[in-house]
């Protein structure tokens, strides 16, 4: 697909739809994951092993992995894949200490002070992809900012695989090898809706959690919707998106590179060049079609590529393509301009930004030290990638003496009888009114 965008005046009301999303969105598969999610609350582990045998056609023998299991797929993993893993972790270790937000104690007035108190969650659910890649990465970025912020109790689920473990059922063993390495303990062999339905409900194995994390399909991502409330989720990640502003002076080989590298994570995954060189774009063609031919997962990026969610989108100047990314709101955005910095500044929409030519998506997917689970969909409007802080509560703290009440108390006592509300009023009267 190959679209021109409309005059710059119109932009908030249409360049949203410039490229079109998957057909499939998340309202739509609502009406899926509604029936999954409500049999696992009536029925519990035997729904979640019902779907999973129905979807992933492989039914283990029981949820929970067991520990041998784990500690058996740590010890058979490439060294090179974990020494991968231990940089992958050190980096975002980093990157997730120094974001960490700390307690904060304010005197307001003598006698009265009001604490912001920083409490981790008690206890979340880390959700990793299987399908058609297993995304050991994904345990990473799940896990170690829950670490970080302090997290007692984690449990991850992860899709169950027929491929492996001799039919056993258990998810891929890189996923368990980097679980074993993180330290995390209680991995549930269950995936789509009915995991996060596992994880939000509880079983009779798995206690509920407090917080949903972690990418996945449209299905995930609309279980994600429904159960929002009964607890809270980071985003709605779906299949990944990827756009990229590019002027004339951008690699075409680079941007093509990076385009069918996300195409290659699933047939729905978009990928977008908004472009004001229409030199550059018919580059960026030819350069794909060599490295699609050449591509391992040909198929899967062809169709992915070809999909109403990806194309070109042709702009008037690079300001007009900043307009249209920030109302894309893409998961990935990648700049390679010539002044890549610059334009990077003007983005106030998208999950991750990459700047320059030097920063491609695939960097951020494992080794950048930033995190990969991202919201899609247009979400990055209003939501947020993957931190430590997710995993953490504000919580307030109110401690006043009574020489403080005394200094304040009437002006509540006002506010109160201004709302109607005398009884607030009196509970802090009948304090006022004893001697001293």
């Amino acid at each position: 697909m190959r679209q021109l965008t409309p005059e710059a005046h119109e932009w908030q009301r249409v360049y949203g739809h410039a490229v079109p999303r998957a057909e499939l969105d998340v309202d739509q598969a609502l009406d899926a994951v509604r029936p999954i999610c409500e049999d696992v609350r009536a029925r519990g582990a035997d729904a979640v092993l019902d779907a999973g045998e129905r979807f992933d056609r492989v039914r283990p023998a029981q949820l929970r992995v067991p520990a041998e299991v784990l500690a058996t797929a740590l010890a058979e993993l490439d060294p090179a894949i974990r020494a991968a893993l231990e940089v992958s972790i050190a980096r975002l270790r980093v990157t997730s200490e120094a974001e960490l937000e700390h307690s904060v104690t304010t005197t307001v007035a003598d006698g009265a002070v009001v604490e912001r108190r920083i409490v981790p969650m008690q206890r979340v659910g880390l959700y990793v992809p299987g399908g058609l890649a297993p995304l050991v990465s994904t345990v990473v970025m799940n896990a170690v900012p829950a670490q970080v912020a302090g997290v007692a109790g984690v449990a991850l689920a992860s899709p169950p695989s027929r491929e492996h473990w001799d039919g056993a059922g258990w998810p891929h063993p890189s996923i368990l090898a980097a679980c074993a390495l993180l330290g995390v303990d209680e991995v549930y062999a269950a995936g789509g809706a009915q995991a996060l339905a596992m994880l939000a409900y509880g079983t009779d194995d798995c206690a509920p959690v407090n917080l949903i994390t972690g990418p996945g399909n449209i299905y995930v991502a609309a279980a994600k919707r429904y159960l929002q409330g009964t607890v809270a989720i980071d985003s709605e990640a779906g299949p990944t998106e990827i756009a990229v502003i590019a002027d004339a002076s951008a690699d075409a080989d680079l941007v093509a590179s990076d385009l069918v590298s996300q195409a290659e994570h699933d047939p729905m995954a978009a990928s977008v060049l908004i472009t004001d060189s229409e030199d550059l774009a018919d580059r960026v063609d030819v350069a794909l079609a060599d490295q699609v031919d050449r591509a391992r997962h040909v198929d899967r990026i062809r169709t992915a590529l070809a999909g109403r969610q990806s194309g070109t989108v042709l702009v008037r100047d690079i300001d007009q393509a900043i307009q249209v990314a920030n109302a894309y709101a893409a998961e990935h955005l990648e700049i390679q301009t010539e002044d890549s910095a610059g334009v990077a500044a003007q983005i106030v929409n998208a999950g991750a930004v990459f700047v320059g030519s030097f920063s491609p998506v695939s960097l951020g997917d494992y080794a950048a030290g930033s995190n990969h689970v991202l919201p899609t969909a247009g979400c990055a409007c209003h939501s947020s990638g993957l931190s430590v802080r997710a995993f953490c509560k504000n919580m307030q703290v109110v401690t006043y003496s009574e020489a403080a009440l005394r200094e304040v108390g009437p002006h509540v006592v006002t506010l109160a009888e201004a709302e109607n509300l005398p009884s607030h009023g009196a509970a802090v009267s009948i304090r006022l009114a004893r001697d001293v």
